[in-house]
């Protein structure tokens, strides 16, 4: 993987784009030393050769026949799998070594929707379903770079825009949709697809610029407008919406290196106030904000019938970063900017979302700290579907 991190940063090198955050990222760039541009973190990237044990379960079979409810859908009887998102799900940054590789989008090893190699190469969402169907759509197999024009032969179904806030979220729905509809090999309405969302934290980055068009309420229109859409139009679909992170413990990454700098760029609304300031405040008040309504719209039998559901997968909701043994945040699980996710911390977030599916609402495992790796579970015998059914209020 390597290799292509360094082509892709030749190619970075002499290819020019545009955009707020090409804009910044750059801005940002005249602070480093050259020195410090190339420096290698290796600790960063998953190396050549790395392999994860095998994970089998007693169960990988499909139903006997294509499930007609979407209580009875077990992993291998999904055919497709998707995601929507912004940086995090298109994966900025997620295994290159140093500043410079920021900007390439590892699409393949993306939490959700990665298809680099198998389970045993990368854990993502995408391989672990590809253990029970080898053949199912939509997995992400090679990365990518922000600004510059993609095709679905790039992205397959990672349709996660960088840089793209909740207001955005119509563009992914639309093109998810559209292809789907005219995809090879894919059979719109037969087919069982599994979609995953994580949007929002853009918002709340830069709630500071435009209180109005970040509020609260702006965020619940636009995710309710775009779920009723994917209702109204897209049979055979189970939606995963992953709740936002606590963002507070970002800024403990900014300690470490210079590096770190980006982040106070791409987040400045979190970053940069200062400690204990009402500026602060606002904000942390709003990322909570951003939970409690998002929970209130998804418990809720709103988003459920027959062949659709929409699922708040709560896992993250109070997850504290991985510390070291000495009490600080432990950079391995972050890119060079100090912000995104590295192919690490992309798998526990993997992984915490799979367990997630198969516990019911009211049951689900909240993850309390990533530094101690989340241990994958198999569907359970006496209930082996994805768990789509609101709890009865």
């Amino acid at each position: 993987m390597k290799f292509l991190s360094f082509t892709m940063t030749m190619f970075l090198l002499c290819y020019s784009v545009k955009g707020n955050w090409w804009d910044e990222y750059n801005e940002a760039l005249k602070n480093y030393s050259q020195e410090e541009l190339h420096k290698e973190h290796p600790e960063k990237i998953r190396p050549q050769g790395f392999q994860h044990a095998p994970f089998r379960c007693p169960d990988m079979t499909p139903s006997p026949t294509v499930p007609t409810s979407v209580e009875r859908v077990k992993p291998a009887d999904i055919k497709v799998v998707a995601a929507f998102g912004d940086s995090l799900t298109s994966a900025i940054g997620a295994n290159g070594s140093t500043v410079l590789e920021i900007p390439i989008e590892y699409r393949h090893v993306s939490w959700s929707i990665g298809g680099y190699g198998g389970y045993q190469d990368v854990i993502t969402l995408a391989n672990i379903v590809k253990l029970f169907n080898p053949n199912v759509l939509g997995p992400s197999l090679v990365p990518t770079l922000h600004g510059y024009p993609t095709t679905i032969n790039d992205t397959n179904f990672n349709f996660a825009v960088t840089g793209h806030n909740t207001l955005n979220f119509s563009e992914q729905t639309r093109h998810m949709i559209d292809t789907f509809k005219t995809y090879p090999g894919l059979n719109f309405k037969e087919d069982w697809k599994l979609l995953t969302i994580l949007i929002g934290m853009n918002d709340i980055c830069d709630y500071c610029k435009n209180k109005s068009l970040y509020s609260v309420d702006n965020f619940i229109h636009y995710m309710t407008k775009n779920l009723e859409i994917l209702m109204l139009e897209v049979p055979r679909l189970i939606v995963n919406v992953v709740q936002i992170l606590p963002m507070k413990p970002l800024r403990e990454v900014a300690m470490p290196t210079i590096g770190c700098i980006l982040q106070k760029t791409f987040c400045s609304c979190l970053t940069q106030p200062e400690e204990n300031s009402p500026e602060l405040q606002e904000v942390l008040e709003l990322n909570l904000e951003y939970q409690r309504r998002l929970e209130e719209l998804l418990y809720s039998d709103r988003f459920f019938k027959e062949d659709f559901a929409v699922v708040l997968q709560p896992y993250l909701t109070h997850a504290k970063p991985p510390r070291l043994p000495d009490g600080k945040i432990n950079p391995s699980f972050f890119t060079a900017d100090c912000f995104h996710f590295s192919v690490k911390g992309h798998e526990e977030l993997a992984k915490g979302l799979w367990n997630n599916m198969f516990e019911p609402e009211g049951e689900k495992t909240m993850i309390d700290s990533f530094s101690e790796p989340v241990k994958l579970i198999c569907p359970p015998p006496d209930h082996p579907y994805i768990h789509t059914r609101p709890k009865e209020k």
